[in-house]
């Protein structure tokens, strides 16, 4: 069944502008709430977006109802240390807060959902209408890795599913069959960096979904930013899960990949 009307929640980076296109592509009436200034200008300049904080959860079901929206997306960054800041919680979204076990961003939106869900509003999968999107189970890039790197890979790949089955992240920096970084709080970005400086050039990065991924909440996605990063450290290249993350830019990331020899390769795990 097509669903006639869609609300978004914005944040920060290039997915919710990439929905919005779907959605105005594909005949889908969307309502946007952004959470900041600096989300993309084509989402806050739609004729149907508002602002609201993140802290503002009342106000922006309020809006949602009001729109006679009853499906949403949760799309873009909102950086894990927002809660820490000095935001003023409006009642539903302190009730929210008080419930939840401890104060991880994940159990956070989780606890967010559940509310918006209780409301009769149902949260949507990040990947709704972005099947273009989902990343393949092939090589992508004229460079491919070499049969020692394979083995380097195979390290990485069991690396981040023990990561991600702790919840600590989702990707890892490897090198000659070694560990190097795991990814923490600080993100992907960062996480590449890290290995950069401690390993030095050729390090391979793997990136995964989690194995029960919650996907309303998050869909692990790689774009020209993540590209640019492992050229700065001089990496060789990096493996993704297909099927169950997004990518983006996917023309212009391949491009910049093939002019700096970075291999990018989609495995089935």
């Amino acid at each position: 069944m097509k669903i006639e009307k869609v609300g978004l929640i914005a944040g920060n980076g290039k997915l919710p502008e990439l929905f919005l296109n779907q959605c105005l592509l594909q005949g889908v009436e969307i309502f946007s709430v952004y959470l900041f200034d600096s989300v993309e200008e084509s989402v806050k300049n739609h004729k149907n977006s508002v602002k609201y904080s993140v802290a503002q959860v009342g106000k922006i079901i309020s809006y949602f109802k009001k729109s006679g929206v009853s499906h949403l997306v949760m799309l873009g960054k909102v950086e894990k240390n927002l809660i820490f800041s000095n935001l003023k919680f409006d009642l539903t979204a302190t009730k929210i807060l008080l419930s939840t076990k401890n104060k991880k961003d994940k159990n956070i939106l989780k606890a967010i959902i559940d509310f918006i869900e209780s409301e009769n509003i149902q949260v949507l999968p990040q990947n709704y209408l972005m099947d273009e999107y989902i990343a393949g189970n092939e090589i992508y890039t004229k460079v491919s890795p070499s049969k020692d790197e394979e083995k380097t890979i195979k390290i990485g790949i069991e690396a981040a599913r023990m990561l991600t089955d702790i919840d600590a992240g989702q990707t890892v920096v490897v090198k000659d069959e070694s560990v190097i970084a795991l990814e923490g709080v600080e993100g992907t970005d960062k996480a590449i960096l890290r290995g950069g400086e401690l390993a030095g050039k050729n390090c391979i990065v793997v990136k995964m979904a989690r194995r029960n991924q919650d996907y309303r909440i998050d869909m692990p996605t790689i774009g020209l930013e993540t590209i640019k990063k492992i050229a700065e450290i001089n990496g060789r290249g990096i493996v993704i899960e297909s099927d169950k993350m997004l990518f983006i830019d996917k023309e212009e990331v391949i491009k910049f990949a093939n002019k700096n020899k970075i291999f990018i390769k989609g495995i089935k795990f």
